[in-house]
Parts: structure tokens; sequence; C-alpha cells
């Protein structure tokens, strides 16, 4: 197999070839080290590059297999990492200043989980600073689209969808606590998993909000998606909002097919006044597929999830205010300007305010829940637009980050979470401009697999995530 070829691979494709023999855990990482080397300049996906550790393990994992300890899918697989997830003896920056000499002395179990299903971890990815989106000065240089370097590649996670889609790493480890794991996926044309609130812990991950978080794959299939899902879920002892649910081999129900299975439009979702047209337009043809395969779709109703880009706002940013609180007195001028004034502004909050938050929150639960009691799954856009330029999409006022705009793009991704409701984003379609469009499909608590299989079986009647990023 030609070199060029590897860095494409599907985590399942080159999870076979590992397993034959026919493909090296070594030959594939350095391949991915070389890319990052090449390519890391311009788009400014890794913070970090552990080379040596990462060649270390690729050694390990090729002589475990080669000894017949095969530990499953995962075995020798090159990830990358949002850099906000503690590794022992690793800067773990948050893509802040205010942490730029933060060397964590042990893990997350999350890290522990990778390394235990044989995982090989290239690095640690870029991100808006401390998860919060809108950064416009980003200290470990500005996440660039691999699909046009001139757009953004999504907030939070940013790096971790440019790495993924431009072929710097097999998957990639993301956060999302209002659309940072779907958002970049939409951007950057990857499959991207909010997990259920609890499916993952959070156990030394530098939190935003501690009621919404949630760590999550970022992969270019579904299958890969799930592959990396089952190795990071689990209940941890060190995070009590975890669940004790057992973890399903995701994979193994993957290709079930959708005949049969009922999904709910919500109207809110599809304004014309508010989605562009071509991603509308990509949207409708995806829901089509679907039906073709024998799922049946109507018009639903969600209309609390108007109003819950606000509500997340008004939820999220004032638990991230209380944690940054000592350090917006002790460190506030190595913040950027713009998750300085979001932390500022959330600590002025008042507690009414944040209460009535709570109670809107409340009812739209009910009413996703209510929805998904007569729907398996509920299919909408990721977002209302394609990525915008960087110049456009940071916090400062008229950006796309910004005001009405910034909260009418967020009742696409705040519902689930909101909820705590698992979604997952897929590639459907390109914009007129020549960038990825998503799909959103959110499901019922716990019920990543039916998500998975609903993906798959689009996925497996369109190409979209087979088209790669001409960098």
């Amino acid at each position: 197999m030609s070199k060029t070829d590897l860095h494409y691979l599907s985590i399942s494709d080159a999870a076979a070839l590992i397993r034959a023999g026919e493909l090296s855990p070594v030959e594939l990482t350095q391949a991915y080290l070389d890319r990052i080397e090449s390519l890391n300049g311009r788009l400014n996906a890794y913070i970090t590059v552990m080379a040596e550790a990462a060649l270390s393990q690729a050694h390990e994992a090729e002589q475990e297999i080669q000894n017949g300890n095969y530990r499953g899918p995962m075995h020798g697989i090159p990830v990358g990492i949002k850099d906000i997830i503690y590794t022992k003896g690793v800067l773990t920056s948050a893509g802040s200043k205010v942490l730029a000499d933060h060397i964590p002395d042990e893990n997350s179990p999350i890290v522990d989980s990778l390394h235990s299903a044989g995982a090989v971890i290239l690095g640690k990815l870029n991100l808006s600073e401390f998860a919060i989106g809108g950064t416009i000065d980003h200290p470990y240089g500005t996440p660039r689209n691999p699909w046009n370097t001139d757009h953004t590649a999504g907030g939070s996670s940013s790096g971790s969808g440019i790495a993924a889609a431009g072929g710097l790493c097999a998957g990639a480890l993301g956060s999302d606590t209002g659309g940072s794991i779907r958002g970049p996926a939409f951007f950057c044309g990857l499959v991207g998993l909010r997990p259920t609130y609890g499916r993952v812990t959070r156990h030394n991950v530098v939190p935003m909000s501690w009621h919404l978080d949630t760590v999550g794959p970022m992969t270019r299939t579904v299958r890969d998606c799930a592959h990396m899902l089952r190795a990071i879920a689990g209940q941890d002892p060190n995070d009590a909002t975890t669940s004790a649910l057992p973890v399903p081999d995701y994979a193994a129900f993957i290709d079930g097919g959708v005949r049969g299975l009922r999904i709910g439009l919500p109207t809110e979702m599809f304004d014309d006044d508010i989605v562009d047209g071509d991603v509308k337009e990509a949207i409708m043809r995806a829901i089509a597929v679907l039906e073709e395969l024998g799922a049946t779709s109507e018009d639903t109703n969600l209309p609390t999830s108007a109003g819950s880009g606000a509500v997340f706002i008004a939820t999220a940013d004032v638990d991230s205010a209380a944690y940054h609180s000592d350090w917006l007195r002790s460190r506030g001028d190595l913040y950027d300007w713009n998750t300085r004034t979001r932390l500022e502004s959330a600590s002025l909050e008042p507690a009414w305010a944040y209460i009535k938050a709570q109670r809107i929150r409340e009812k739209l639960r009910q009413e996703l829940l209510e929805a998904l009691d007569k729907y398996d799954v509920l299919v909408m856009p990721t977002g209302p637009v394609a990525a915008p330029t960087i110049a456009a999409s940071t916090g400062k006022p008229g950006g796309y980050y910004q005001g009405d705009r910034d909260l009418v793009r967020r009742r696409y991704t705040s519902p689930a979470p909101l909820a705590g409701l698992p979604a997952i984003s897929v590639p459907c379609g390109f914009s007129e401009t020549g960038l990825p469009i998503g799909v959103q499909i959110i499901g019922k608590a716990f019920d990543e697999a039916t998500l998975f299989r609903v993906g798959q079986a689009y996925e497996s009647a369109t190409d979209w995530h087979t088209m790669h990023p001409d960098i």
C-alpha cells in the first residue's frame, strides 16, 4: 500500500490490515507524524505532538499483536485528543495562556482507556480557549478548516475536526457542551458524536459546564465513531455522573438498517429564514435517502427549542464563570478578550435568571422526551450555515458567535445537551461554495446504538464520507 493512502484509511480498514499483519502500527503512526509535520504549520490542528511517545506505543502495539495479544479494533490506531484532556507529564493547556505551564501528574481515565484499547496517542489538539468558543486570538495558532483555510473549522473542538478531516490522525476526541463536537464535524465533513450525559467520564478533563459537558469521538466514518466510543465509555468511580449501564458493542448492531424506524422532523429547525437554502436542500435529500431505505418521517414540534441558545448561554457560561472565578482575578490579563468578556458577563447573571433558565431547560427536555416517545430519532440540520470565514467567526461584535446570530445558530446544537441526550452529525453534502454540510440525528438517552445504525444506513447509501479535502 502506498504511504499516500495510509492517512485516509478508516479505523476499521486499518484495524483489519493491522490484525492480519499487513500493516504495521509503526508504519501507520509514522505516516501520520509525517503528515502532521508537513501540514500542521498551515492548519494549526495540534498544540503538542507526542512523536516519541507515539512511536513507542506503536512499537509496543506491534509487538503485542505479533505475539497474538490483539486487543480489538483500536489496537495500534493513531488518534489525537483535545487539549483539555489530562495527559501525565504532557502540557494540557486548554488552548489558553492561563494554563501555558500546566503539566498534569496523572492522566484522565479517558487516556488510560485509550491505552487499554491499544490506541496510539499522537498528541494534543487545538481548541477554542477553555472550550468556550469564539476565541479571537488563539495562543497556539488559529485553527483553519482543511477544506478552505480562510474558513473556520468550528469550535470548540476545532483541532479535533481539522486533524480527523485532514488526515492528521485516524480519529480524534473532542468535547461537546453545546455543540463543540457536532459543529466542527459539520464544518469539516466528519462524523461527530455527542454521547449521552454520563456515558463517558469527565474526570481530569478541564470543564466548561459541569451540567452539560461530554467527551466524544470525531471520525471519518460512522463505524469508526462506534469503535472509539466503545473504547472510552463506561462508569468511572471518579465521576459520580457516569452511568452504571453496560457499554454495548456498538459495531455489532450497526448494520441493522432503518426499515420501520420513525423519524421526527422538528419544524423549528427547517425555517427558510434561518437555514441557508443549500443546507436545507442537503438535509432534505438525506431524509429522502432514509425514507428510501425504509424509514418514515413526519413533522413534529419543539416549541421551546427556539430559545434554547439563550438557555444554554445562561447555564453553561455561569457554570464556566464559577470555575474561572479565581483565575479571572489573578490571571485575567492572560485570557482572550472574548473569553474574558463572556466569563465576566456571566459572573453578573442574577440568580433568578439562572433559575429561570433551568425551568425552561426542563420544559425543553420534556418536549424532547415526548417527541422521542413517538419517534425513534429526530433529524435536523447540525447548523443553519456552512463554515463561515475565520474573520466572521470570532467573538468580535457582529461576528458569527455574537448577539442574535449566535443564539439562532445555537438552537440547532443546544437542545440535545440541555436534555442530556446523544446526538450525532453525519456528512450529507456540500454547500455552493464547496464546504461540508452535516445532518444531525438526536436519539434517546444511552441509545447511541440507534444513532450509529441510522448514520451507518445513510452512509452506506451515499459517498460523502469518501471525500477528503485537497491539502
